[in-house]
């Protein structure tokens, strides 16, 4: 339909023979005031009648600023998706967190993906031998950037009971983010080092409880001080388990 040149609205064609207001597609500078309101002048509103400086006051109260890199922690940090990939017994319990006791959709992080490239946290969960560390870091190399990984239980943490040269921990050929005590831990301790690694990656970490409870200086071994050869089959640090 063409337009003359004398109207300010016409209709569209949509067959409704509705009409666009020109002044409501106009940009408005609005008040404050208009602001709390919705950019109507009447309706009560809270805060409506405010004035000057408690007027501004009450609008910066309820403005949230941050960052673009605080942002993407937040997103990152509530949208893990884990690989799916067990190891040894500790892997069920692994698999009860998407149960309905623990419940790990709360949060977000039920989306376990077959494949690493579509996986940006692999739970290490159950014993890691020599023979399937390479394997171990293959996967985590082939992972979406940035990744995270969680050490869950003894045995892939210190080797646990299975204290012996076919196993090895999972820090000394990739690198962990969160241990997770246990052999094997429940379901609600993996959950916990799942919700310390949101806080990491969202740059706000708890601290140690050295740290919590001034605690600094009561280490067994002191730091640069010479240990006691340990046995035969206990890798001392810097060591490969079973060299």
């Amino acid at each position: 339909m063409r337009r003359s040149a004398g109207r300010s609205a016409e209709p569209l064609g949509t067959g409704l023979g509705s009409r666009v207001d020109v002044e409501k597609l106009r940009v408005r500078e609005l008040s404050p005031s208009q602001l709390l309101r919705g950019g109507e002048l009447e309706g009560p509103t809270p805060g409506a009648h405010l004035a000057g400086t408690d007027l501004e006051r009450h609008v910066e109260e309820r403005v949230m600023t941050t960052t673009l890199d605080k942002a993407v922690a937040w997103a990152r940090s509530n949208s893990f998706f884990p690989a799916t990939f067990g190891l040894a017994c500790c892997a069920i319990e692994m698999m009860s967190i998407v149960a309905a006791r623990v419940d790990v959709a709360r949060f977000g992080y039920e989306a376990f993906r077959a494949s690493p490239r579509q996986a940006d946290l692999l739970i290490l969960s159950g014993r890691v031998s020599i023979k399937m560390a390479p394997i171990v870091r293959r996967i985590y190399d082939q992972m979406l950037e940035p990744k995270w990984a969680i050490s869950m239980g003894a045995c892939c943490s210190s080797m646990g009971v299975f204290n012996n040269y076919a196993l090895v921990p999972a820090d000394k050929f990739m690198p962990v983010d969160v241990h997770v005590p246990g052999c094997p831990p429940r379901p609600e301790a993996l959950m916990h080092g799942v919700l310390k690694l949101r806080k990491m990656v969202q740059d706000d970490p708890d601290m140690g409880w050295r740290e919590r409870y001034g605690a600094r200086g009561t280490e067994e071994v002191l730091p640069g001080e010479q240990r006691r050869p340990a046995a035969v089959n206990v890798p001392i640090e810097g060591d490969t388990a079973g060299a």
